[in-house]
């Protein structure tokens, strides 16, 4: 009895040790955390230059929603809040893993981390030209939920390389984001739910799941 609870310890062991070098799990829910409320600040930023509310139907036609700037103005704007949310939660992002892989002893930038880049960079490489385009023809409305579909689609091919947890969390992205497509007049909602509250939940989640108890 005892040399099998001993060879189950060091078969649960070896488990561990693989998972550590094939797998990137320095990955800090706080990062999720600061991202969302990052993400809500940039919605509240959009919804006060547009004039309405996170919960205002907006409409897709763009002779409605260009009331008091003119196409191109719109679209440098958002684009502009956009390049700053994302900035902003990837310095935020690189902050508290950068700090949760010290505390572990280990490194941040290893073989596991950058199969976990080079994965989600090539769906969010091609839904960033995807949205720019969409941008371009003032396609605005498409470009919301076709962030939430990119973004959700590089969580779910990247989750293979860190926590498991990621693959639930780019579910709910992607099927948010199709439901942004049925409901384009509530994007600017969907996309505070997708890109804020969605990555709050999981954030705090992870946190307290496996960091709380080792912090």
């Amino acid at each position: 009895m005892y040399e099998s609870r001993e060879h189950l310890q060091t078969l649960t062991e070896i488990r561990s040790l693989m998972e550590r070098s094939s797998k990137f799990l320095s990955l800090s829910g706080l990062s999720g955390v600061s991202a969302g409320v990052i993400a809500l600040a940039g919605a509240a930023i959009v919804a006060m230059r547009l004039q309405t509310g996170l919960f205002t139907r907006i409409s897709s036609n763009p002779e409605e929603i260009y009331t008091q700037t003119n196409h191109h103005d719109q679209r440098q704007f958002l684009i502009s809040v956009a390049v700053g949310v994302l900035v902003a939660a990837l310095l935020a992002g690189t902050y508290f893993t950068v700090r949760k892989a010290r505390r572990q002893g280990l490194s941040v930038w290893n073989q596991s981390s950058q199969r976990l880049l080079w994965a989600m960079a090539v769906p969010l490489a091609t839904g960033g030209a995807f949205c720019l385009a969409l941008l371009y023809y003032n396609l605005i409305w498409l470009a919301f939920p076709a962030t939430l579909i990119f973004y959700g689609l590089a969580l779910y091919n990247g989750s293979k390389y860190t926590f498991r947890d990621v693959e639930s969390l780019a579910y709910c992205e992607i099927v948010l984001g199709l439901l942004s497509l049925i409901w384009p007049g509530y994007n600017l909602l969907t996309w505070s739910i997708g890109f804020g509250v969605l990555h709050i939940v999981y954030g705090l989640a992870m946190y307290y799941k496996y960091e709380r108890t080792t912090a």
